[in-house]
């Protein structure tokens, strides 16, 4: 369970920032800072430049709350040397938060995310949906590169039957399949409640409006029902595959019998 430390200076006035999320790679090494300085650990939270604060996730996002487009700048490159296979194209979000003491937690028809103080549970519920969104994005650009690979297959499939497929290539949508469902719900736990909500219950309402704002269950659901489709797709024409070449053995065999029986033939006459 992560170890919470309130803020030094706690908000006590309207106020409105900006947060900004980042998909730097495929795993940030969240070792190479100071426990000891953290707000929270669970995920990582720490103050960063003159008034904002971060918040890391092992995998691969970091997002920033209320830090200058220069400390912003700065704070990226220095953190890039603990990313694992940095992504080509980042990905990013941005949000608006309104901080409104002793107001009503929620979410405004524009995407406002309003708060009734900045806390280090609230950032790591607005932090922890945020990240997902961005994950879920890139998911999604990679399971549409994964249908428009096997789509062409499904068409060859259907002109030319099962002799024209590459076991390769098949094995390879496969994986694709795999990996990303293993990013999905054994690295990013997608679906999983973040661990300040142990710490505060009550933000539970905070967190499922969150939810239902960037859709996570239902964009998480629509790409497991795609990874169904696309594995099982590739699955029967690597079985397709297997039994035509399988029927192909079978013939050989039976052509040698045969040979076999007329050399005997042959052999017999002469």
């Amino acid at each position: 369970m992560s170890q919470i430390n309130a803020p030094e200076n706690p908000i006590a006035a309207h106020r409105g920032l900006i947060v900004r999320g980042f998909l730097l790679g495929e795993r940030l090494d969240t070792r190479g800072f100071e426990q000891k300085l953290a707000l929270a650990t669970t995920p990582l939270t720490l103050r960063v430049g003159r008034k904002g604060y971060a918040v890391l996730f092992r995998y691969g996002v970091v997002v920033l709350f209320d830090v200058s487009a220069e400390e912003e700048a700065h704070y990226l490159a220095d953190i890039t040397r603990l990313v694992s296979d940095p992504l080509p194209e980042q990905g990013r979000e941005q949000a608006h938060i309104d901080v409104v003491p002793g107001g009503a937690e929620h979410v405004d028809p524009d995407g406002t995310i309003i708060l009734s103080e900045l806390t280090p549970e609230r950032m790591q519920v607005v932090a922890d949906v945020l990240a997902k969104d961005m994950l879920l994005e890139h998911f999604e650009i990679r399971v549409a590169a994964v249908f428009d690979r096997v789509e062409p297959l499904a068409a060859r499939l259907k002109r030319h039957g099962s002799r024209n497929f590459k076991i390769k290539e098949l094995l390879s949508q496969i994986g694709d399949v795999l990996l990303t469902q293993h990013r999905m719900v054994g690295r990013a736990e997608v679906l999983e409640k973040p661990e300040a909500l142990w710490n505060l219950p009550e933000l539970e309402g905070l967190f499922g409006r969150l939810e239902r704002e960037y859709e996570i269950r239902e964009r998480s659901r629509a790409l497991d029902h795609k990874l169904e489709v696309i594995g099982d797709t590739a699955e029967t024409l690597l079985d397709l595959v297997h039994t035509s070449r399988s029927l192909r053995v079978e013939w050989y065999i039976v052509f040698l019998i045969v040979f076999e029986i007329v050399l005997s033939l042959g052999e017999k006459l002469l």
